[in-house]
């Protein structure tokens, strides 16, 4: 039975603030930047919907209400999650319910965050996350019991067994970043645009083993944000229509915190949303052109390619180093830079970017990229443009025991 919401809802507006490591500004007003922006790309003012509002708090960000009172807008609906990783697909999905749910017609989704230059998330910045605390949250006990206080240090145990199991060498590993460098190079608001090799990658000093310094994403200040609409309304807007086929938010593991207890150390949660996914969205990882799997490492992208069954189980090693993630290859993948190398966003950029591959709207160094025409020469410092696009998948990460994931389309 088909999915009762596939096609039925689009994102209508995409905007986003300089992806830099020196704002000099608040969270507060990069969010009213990125808002405004996304707002006019869809053609909407803030008397033009019933406006509901679904952000990311913590690690500096500010609160939907007043970020709207800036711009001028009454919210009819607004919710703040707690969260990075894997909530803006998750988000898309509840801004879904609340339009279906008569709350509200039209919902902004919005990230705003001084991740380099305030709070970083490997422990470090002018406003440094506190990893123990007293209510029992694992992220006290891994740093304490274990020494896992960073992402990394947790993320390493699942790609050092899959490395064990699989053979998967560093070698495959860096062939993501080296992917992503290359896609990079073609856009002008990435922070990296230098191309690399995987000699560089794995000649760069470790931080935990097995990953080197560049199998990790570059932190940035920036915002962003997106707006849901349903389809109906949105076909009456500005951009070309990019609808939602399905989504899947927030799938977890039996145990979000030790998830190595349940089934094994490399099992990562997208193996249990994938099904959730595909059936939702009626279509398969093989009718997918290109992909946006969360990289704030370069295995955490590899461990979504194949946990949504983009390659078999062990296969990812070879899937990542083939070509087939790069642009001219048979499904890229993040084909902004991503989070190795744009922006760090919590997954919002990777969203953005595969909006505009669907609209064929791509800002990379072709002159006429505005008017939709790109010359698909892909060498360094031209497109970043994927010919004849019709679907995406974007695969969230928060963590090996969270999966989040969603599928769009410009067919409908």
């Amino acid at each position: 039975m088909a999915w009762q919401h596939r096609g039925k809802y689009s994102i209508a507006g995409i905007g986003e603030t300089e992806y830099s490591r020196n704002s000099g500004r608040t969270t507060r007003s990069m969010a009213v930047e990125s808002v405004k922006k996304a707002m006019d790309d869809a053609g909407l003012g803030k008397d033009d919907a019933s406006w509901g509002w679904l952000s990311y708090q913590g690690r500096g960000s500010t609160t939907g209400p007043d970020v709207a009172h800036d711009l001028g807008i009454r919210l009819d609906f607004y919710m703040d999650c707690y969260g990075g990783g894997s909530s803006t697909e998750a988000l898309v999905g509840l801004a879904m319910g609340a339009i279906e749910s008569g709350m509200c017609d039209a919902v902004i989704i919005n990230r705003s965050m001084n991740g380099f230059t305030e709070t970083r998330t490997g422990g470090t910045g002018h406003a440094a996350p506190v990893w123990g605390n007293a209510n029992g949250s694992h992220t006290g006990f891994h740093a304490a019991i274990y020494g896992q206080g960073t992402p990394l240090q947790n993320f390493a145990l699942t790609f050092a067994r899959h490395m064990y199991e699989f053979g998967t060498t560093n070698e495959q590993l860096a062939h993501v970043k080296v992917a992503h460098s290359k896609h990079a190079s073609n856009n002008p608001k990435a922070y990296y645009k230098t191309r690399l090799t995987v000699e560089d990658i794995v000649n760069s000093r470790y931080i935990v083993k097995p990953f080197h310094l560049l199998d990790c994403c570059v932190e940035t200040d920036n915002s962003t944000a997106i707006i849901i609409t349903t389809a109906e309304r949105a076909r009456s807007l500005k951009p070309p229509l990019t609808t939602i086929l399905g989504v899947n938010g927030r799938t977890a593991k039996y145990a979000a915190d030790y998830h190595w207890c349940y089934g094994p150390v490399n099992r990562v949660a997208g193996e249990y949303g994938a099904k959730i996914l595909w059936d939702n969205a009626g279509v398969g990882p093989q009718d997918v052109d290109l992909t946006g799997a969360y990289d704030a490492f370069t295995a955490t992208a590899m461990l979504q390619l194949e946990s949504f069954g983009f390659c078999k189980i062990g296969e990812g090693g070879d899937y990542i180093s083939n070509g087939t993630i790069e642009l001219g290859g048979a499904r890229p993948n993040n084909t902004s830079g991503g989070h190795l190398c744009e922006g760090y966003t919590h997954g919002m950029n990777m969203v953005i970017e595969n909006v505009r591959q669907l609209r064929r709207l791509v800002d990379d160094y072709c002159p006429d990229w505005k008017s939709g025409k790109h010359s698909y020469d892909y060498s360094e410092g031209h497109c970043r443009a994927v010919k004849d696009a019709e679907i995406s998948a974007n695969l969230g990460w928060a963590q090996p025991a969270t999966a989040s994931g969603m599928v769009m389309t410009n067919r409908i």
